[in-house]
C-alpha cells in the first residue's frame, strides 16, 4: 500500500511549516544578501537572483533596493517595539522600581531580535549610515520613547511629561547605541556590555524619582 506525505494546507508548505508571502521571501533574502555584500553592492537584481524570483515580483512590492532596506528597517523596528510592549506590560502592576531594575531584561531581547533577523546587525548599520534610511531608526526610537513615558509618567507625578519624555528619548538613544557595541566591540564582553548599560540606564531612571 501507497503512504502518501501529508499534503500542505492553505498557508503552509509540504513540510507542514507556515508559508512565507512573497514579500517576506523577498526582505529575508535581502536581509541575507545585506549581510554578505554590504549596503553598496546589494541590488534588486541580486535579491531576484537569490531568492528565485523575476524583478517584476520584486517591483510590485518595491520601487528600488531603498524601499527594500526601509522595508526590512520597519519589520526589525517593528519587532523590538512589541519586546517592548510586552516588557511594559510584565511590570506595569510594580512601579518604577520594577522597570528600572528589569531592564537589562528588554535590553538582551532587543539584541537578541536583531540577531535572529535576517541581516539584523547589518539592517541597524544601514539605518545609521544613509539619510534615506535614518527616518526609519528615528520614527521607532520615537515610538519606543512615547511608549516609555507613557509607562513611568503614572509613576512621576512631580515630573511634567516633556521631562520624562526628553530624558527617555535620551535613554533610548544610548540604549540602542550601546547594544551595537555589541557586534563593533570584540574586547568587551556581551555580558558586561548587558549589565554595564543596564546599570547606568538604571540610574538614569531612579534619578527622575529622587
Amino acid at each position: 500500500m501507497e503512504i502518501r506525505g501529508a499534503m500542505a494546507t492553505p498557508g503552509q508548505d509540504a513540510a507542514g511549516r507556515p508559508r512565507r508571502s512573497t514579500r517576506e521571501r523577498l526582505l529575508d533574502t535581502a536581509g541575507e544578501l545585506l549581510a554578505e555584500v554590504g549596503m553598496d553592492r546589494i541590488s534588486t537584481n541580486l535579491i531576484c537572483e537569490r531568492a528565485g524570483l523575476t524583478p517584476p515580483a520584486l517591483y510590485y512590492y518595491f520601487a528600488d533596493k531603498f524601499e527594500v532596506i526601509v522595508a526590512l528597517g520597519e519589520r526589525l523596528m517593528d519587532r523590538q517595539n512589541e519586546a517592548l510592549v510586552r516588557w511594559l506590560d510584565r511590570y506595569a502592576s510594580a512601579g518604577i522600581h520594577a522597570y528600572a531594575e528589569n531592564n537589562e531584561e528588554l535590553l538582551r531581547e532587543t539584541a537578541e531580535i536583531t540577531e535572529a533577523e535576517p541581516g539584523g546587525v547589518w539592517i541597524e548599520r544601514a539605518l545609521h549610515s544613509s539619510p534615506r534610511l535614518e527616518h526609519v531608526r528615528i520614527e521607532s526610537h520615537r515610538y519606543v520613547t512615547d511608549r516609555l513615558t507613557d509607562g513611568f509618567q503614572p509613576f512621576l507625578p512631580d515630573r511634567t511629561r516633556d521631562e520624562v519624555w526628553l530624558r527617555m528619548r535620551m535613554l533610548v538613544e544610548f540604549g540602542y547605541v550601546a547594544t551595537e557595541l555589541l557586534h563593533a566591540e570584540s574586547g568587551i564582553a556581551r555580558d558586561a556590555i548587558l549589565a554595564e548599560t543596564a546599570r547606568m540606564q538604571r540610574l538614569v531612571i531612579l534619578d527622575l524619582v529622587d
